[in-house]
C-alpha cells in the first residue's frame, strides 16, 4: 500500500511540475496583433485603420533595462510607437495611449504617457533612425521608476512613471501601411555606451546628409532594405573637396551580401535613392564590379573588384590656379600633411602651367583630374567638370550588412 501511495504521489509531483511549465510559458509569451514577426524584424499588416502591436514576452528588469527599434521603413504615416506597457496590455491600442503605458512616438515625436493625447517630448524619427528605450535600474521605489527614451544612441528625455506589478514590457505600435522596424531587445545602455555616444556625436556632425545609413563613430552601416535598386543607402559629407583637403578613404569591414560599396564624388543636391556615379554631377569607383561610372547607370572598366578589408580613395588633381571657395574659418591646422598616399594635389608643375584664356576660365565649370586608389596604389584618374558648389565626399550601399570604415582627411596629421 505504500509503494503505491508513494506511486501515486511521484505522478501528481510530474503533473504539478507540467502544470507550471505550462504557465511559466503562457506568462513569458510575446504577444502581437496586426504584425509579422520575422526574426527581429517586424511589419504592419493592418488596413491602416487599426492599430497593430507587439508586447514581447518579458519586462524590463535590473539586468536587461533597455532595448532598441530601427526604423526600417516608415511606411505611408510612420505612425511608429516605442514604449512599455503592462503585460496584458490591449492590442489594438498604441503604446502610451492607455492607463500605465508610456511611449516616443516617430511621426510627431510626442510622449504619450497614459492618455491619447501627447505632448510635445523630442524629434521625430525617420527610416534609418534608432529609438531606445530604457528604466534606471536605481531608481525603482515605491512602484515607481525612471523611463527614458534614446534617438540615435542620444538621450532625449526622461519621466517617472508607476510600475505595474507585473512590471513593464517593451512595445511597439504601427498604424499605417509599409511600416517596418527591427527589434533588439538586448541592447546595451551604460557608461560604455555613453562614450561611444560622445564619439558617434563628434563624427555626425562631418556628414550633411545621410539616408539608410548609420553612422557610429567612422563607421558607417546600410540599415536600408536592400530590395531593389531604389534601397540605396548614402552618406554625404558635410564640406566639399578642396585643395586643402582633396583626398578620403573607406575601408571594407563588411561587404554584406552583395558589396554593393560606392565611394565617389557628387554635388550637394545628389538624389538620395542613387548610387554614385549613376546620376549627373557624380563620378564614383563601385567595389562590387571594379567599374566605374560618370553620371551614367553603365559603367565602364577601370580596376579590380574590392574586397573585406581593402581600402578605397578617392581624390582630386587641382589645377594650381585654382581656388576654393572654402569657410575662413578653418584654420591652418586642417590643412594636409603627407599621408599613405603620394600627395597629387596639382594637376601641372610649375612648368607644365597653361596660360591663355583657360585661366580665366569662370571658377564653376572648370574641370578637374579626379583619382581613385587601392589599398594606396592610384588605379586610375578620369576627367570630369566640377559642379556647381563643389564636389562632395559620398558613398552608397545597398545590399544587408555592408559596412565601412571613413577617414574624411587621411592626409592630415
Amino acid at each position: 500500500m505504500d509503494d503505491i501511495n508513494l506511486h501515486y504521489r511521484f505522478l501528481n509531483w510530474r503533473r504539478r511540475i507540467r502544470e507550471i511549465r505550462e504557465v511559466r510559458a503562457v506568462r513569458y509569451q510575446e504577444r502581437y496583433k496586426r504584425m509579422l514577426k520575422d526574426g527581429d524584424t517586424l511589419s504592419y499588416q493592418g488596413n491602416s485603420d487599426e492599430v497593430g502591436c507587439y508586447v514581447a514576452s518579458r519586462p524590463l528588469s535590473k539586468g536587461n533595462c533597455y532595448f532598441e527599434v530601427t526604423i526600417m521603413d516608415t511606411g505611408v504615416r510612420g505612425t511608429i510607437a516605442v514604449g512599455l506597457v503592462p503585460q496584458y496590455y490591449k492590442l489594438d491600442h498604441q503604446p502610451g495611449w492607455l492607463p500605465h503605458s508610456i511611449a516616443y512616438h516617430a511621426d510627431d515625436g510626442k510622449l504619450y504617457n497614459g492618455n491619447p493625447v501627447g505632448q510635445q517630448f523630442g524629434p521625430k524619427c525617420n527610416r534609418g533612425d534608432r529609438i531606445g528605450c530604457g528604466i534606471y535600474a536605481d531608481t525603482f521605489d515605491a512602484g515607481l521608476t525612471t523611463v527614458f527614451f534614446t534617438k540615435n544612441g542620444k538621450e532625449v528625455g526622461s519621466v517617472v512613471v508607476p510600475v505595474a506589478p507585473d512590471g513593464l514590457f517593451p512595445a511597439i505600435g504601427m498604424h499605417s501601411l509599409g511600416e517596418e522596424v527591427r527589434l533588439d531587445l538586448q541592447a546595451e545602455w551604460g557608461t560604455e555606451e555613453e562614450d561611444s555616444v560622445m564619439m558617434v556625436d563628434s563624427h555626425e556632425d562631418e556628414w550633411g546628409r545621410l539616408y539608410d545609413v548609420r553612422v557610429s563613430g567612422t563607421l558607417l552601416e546600410y540599415v536600408g532594405k536592400g530590395k531593389s535598386i531604389m534601397d540605396v543607402g548614402l552618406a554625404q559629407a558635410r564640406q566639399p573637396l578642396c585643395t586643402r583637403s582633396h583626398y578620403f578613404e573607406v575601408e571594407i569591414v563588411d561587404p554584406g551580401e552583395k558589396c554593393y560599396i560606392a565611394l565617389g564624388l557628387a554635388r550637394r543636391d545628389y538624389p538620395k535613392n542613387r548610387h554614385p556615379g549613376w546620376s549627373r554631377g557624380s563620378v564614383a569607383y563601385h567595389a562590387d564590379d571594379g567599374k566605374i561610372f560618370h553620371g551614367s547607370g553603365v559603367g565602364d572598366p577601370f580596376g579590380p573588384r574590392c574586397f573585406e578589408g581593402d581600402i578605397m580613395g578617392c581624390g582630386i588633381m587641382f589645377p594650381r590656379d585654382y581656388e576654393d571657395e572654402v569657410d575662413d574659418s578653418e584654420t591652418a591646422d586642417d590643412r594636409p600633411k603627407p599621408g599613405r598616399v603620394q600627395n597629387f594635389l596639382y594637376l601641372y608643375d610649375e612648368d607644365e602651367e597653361e596660360e591663355g584664356d583657360d585661366a580665366d576660365q569662370e571658377q564653376e565649370g572648370r574641370k578637374v583630374m579626379v583619382f581613385f586608389t587601392r589599398n594606396g596604389k592610384i588605379i586610375g584618374k578620369r576627367e570630369v567638370v566640377v559642379p556647381t558648389g563643389g564636389f562632395y565626399p559620398t558613398i552608397g550601399m545597398l545590399s544587408s550588412g555592408e559596412k565601412v570604415k571613413v577617414d574624411l582627411h587621411p592626409l592630415s596629421g
